[in-house]
């Protein structure tokens, strides 16, 4: 290990993984896996009638379409609102004028420090999508209860847009 306690067995331009040196509750120490990630900002946008906006997209990681939310990767020394801004823009052609803080998510704490923030976006209009050329979307509209229906279902299956889907209905109760 370095001085840091951690050994770089990766580095990517999206995240590193390595072995980190930590103390135990028994006072012994351990080598865990840990992935450093820079975070995510996911966007709920409900346009006037009260639809929400779903993308279908392909995931090449698994290898098949899923539903998610609008969502990126924060940039380094951007704030998580200015990702989500950028990233609803990029993926689903919206900008909007209302934005509320439904606070942040913690995928997978077992072995990554991914922390996604998550936002609901209000007074929506669009103008114009320009996904990175890797992505490929399909932007949809559906009510919340169709949405909550699907997450039910294991239609969605995202983690990040079951949390925002199950947070915005308990606001909106």
């Amino acid at each position: 290990m370095d001085n840091n306690r951690r050994k770089t067995i990766y580095q990517g331009t999206i995240l590193d993984f390595g072995l980190e040196k930590v103390q135990l509750g028994n006072g012994k120490s351990s080598n865990i896996e840990i992935v450093r990630h820079p975070g995510g900002a996911g966007i709920l946008a409900i346009d006037k009638r009260g639809y929400v906006c779903l993308l279908r997209q392909y995931r090449y990681s698994i290898k098949d379409w899923i539903w998610e939310i609008p969502a990126g990767l924060i940039d380094r020394n951007e704030e998580p609102l200015n990702t989500a801004k950028r990233e609803l823009r990029e993926e689903a052609g919206l900008v909007a004028e209302e934005w509320k803080s439904l606070g942040s998510i913690l995928p997978t704490p077992g072995f990554c420090n991914e922390k996604i923030f998550l936002y609901e976006a209000r007074t929506i209009r669009f103008v114009g999508s320009n996904p990175e050329a890797v992505e490929q979307i399909e932007i949809h509209w559906v009510t919340l209860s169709e949405a909550l229906d699907m997450a039910v279902n294991n239609q969605i299956v995202d983690a990040k847009t079951i949390a925002i889907l199950l947070r915005t209905n308990q606001v909106m109760a």
